[in-house]
């Protein structure tokens, strides 16, 4: 066991608190990570606001960076010292890991969202009573975490950590969805719904990838402004008109709408706003939606749900560090760091609009 500090969310919609708790040992197929950064998510939130009572005390947070102290018998994917992102966990062995797309794990249930191992055992305690965590296979919200080895990905030394953490989640989600799965024509014309760190993602791996016009949708000014600067052609407010200014300036209507804010009036102007045979890719986490099936069938519309930009992050992970690395994926200009124990400074910061992607820091 050794002693750790981690952000605790006592029950459903309470705000975290940092407490000393107790980590144990990690077992043979396990990494111990000492963090150095974690990603803040609306996830984090809204899961903690809905988690089931008897899941609690619990320990989010799900894009962790840091370096591993120590390492489970069985472990051969990385060592002592190295530097690492984290990232969501799967089996390694079901058909869809077999096929390169482990966001879609048969056993993601139990190794993401069990509140510990599968086994039912947490690696967190707390005044001596178990400490549920393990959530996206992690629980970055702490100073250590305890990860089953393929969560953890190696990553360059120099790469800073405020950068590597969002990689395991918001980054791969949004440039994912792009790049995985939508794979848009150079010239297209992509939308992108809610400028918040995924759909930024989203916009700058259009933007890359030669998507001509890309536009943004978000209520936030600097938001609009930031996607502006990363390349967008146009930034709009969503209110009323927005499918008819949205289809003038693509032309009569996208190729490809990524609609990340999980709001159901949204995803139905994301489909107003497409042409003919366009795509719609649902990334949001939000309640039930319905569309007018008439509508989606006249238009020949494809509708994707895409959890992880359906990606497989020992390889994309990589690719994403490659786009960083060539100014194609600025991924620092979403930003803003907070030392650990101001978590809930961070939280209010995001919810507020004021920051896109905080970055909680640790010390050494």
């Amino acid at each position: 066991m050794r002693r750790v500090r981690a952000a605790v969310a006592g029950a459903p919609g309470a705000p975290f608190t940092v407490r000393d708790a107790n980590l144990e040992e990690p077992r043979p197929y396990e990494v111990l990570v000492r963090m150095t950064a974690a990603g803040i998510c609306h996830t984090d939130v809204g899961m903690r606001d809905t988690w089931p009572r008897h899941l609690t005390p619990m320990v989010f947070g799900h894009e962790g960076a840091g370096r591993v102290e120590a390492v489970g018998a069985e472990v051969t994917a990385v060592t002592p010292g190295d530097h690492v992102c984290l990232t969501f966990a799967s089996c390694g062995v079901c058909e869809q890991c077999a096929a390169d797309h482990p966001a879609y794990c048969h056993a993601a249930q139990a190794l993401n969202f069990s509140g510990g191992r599968p086994d039912g055992t947490t690696p967190l305690s707390l005044d001596g009573q178990p400490l549920h965590a393990g959530f996206f296979g992690q629980s970055s919200f702490a100073t250590h975490a305890v990860v089953h080895e393929r969560g953890v990905l190696p990553v360059p030394p120099d790469l800073p950590a405020a950068v590597a953490a969002p990689l395991g989640c918001s980054g791969q989600t949004g440039a994912g969805t792009v790049l995985n799965r939508l794979r848009p024509a150079p010239g297209s014309s992509l939308v992108v719904m809610g400028a918040g760190g995924v759909g930024l993602s989203a916009l700058m791996a259009a933007v890359a990838t030669g998507c001509d016009p890309v536009v943004a949708v978000d209520p936030v000014a600097s938001r609009r402004a930031l996607a502006t600067g990363l390349g967008a052609k146009a930034a709009l407010a969503p209110g009323d008109g927005l499918v008819a200014a949205l289809r003038d300036l693509t032309g009569g209507g996208a190729h490809h709408v990524v609609e990340t804010t999980g709001r159901p009036e949204m995803a139905r102007r994301a489909v107003g706003a497409l042409r003919p045979r366009g795509e719609l890719a649902l990334v949001g986490l939000g309640a039930e939606v319905t569309f007018d099936v008439m509508g989606l069938l006249a238009k020949g519309v494809r509708v994707h749900g895409v959890l992880e930009g359906d990606s497989d992050p020992g390889r994309f992970v990589p690719e994403l560090i490659g786009l960083y690395r060539r100014g194609l994926l600025p991924l620092d200009r979403l930003v803003t760091t907070f030392p650990f124990e101001e978590i809930g400074a961070a939280v209010a910061a995001m919810q507020d609009g004021g920051v896109v992607k905080p970055v909680l820091t640790f010390t050494e």
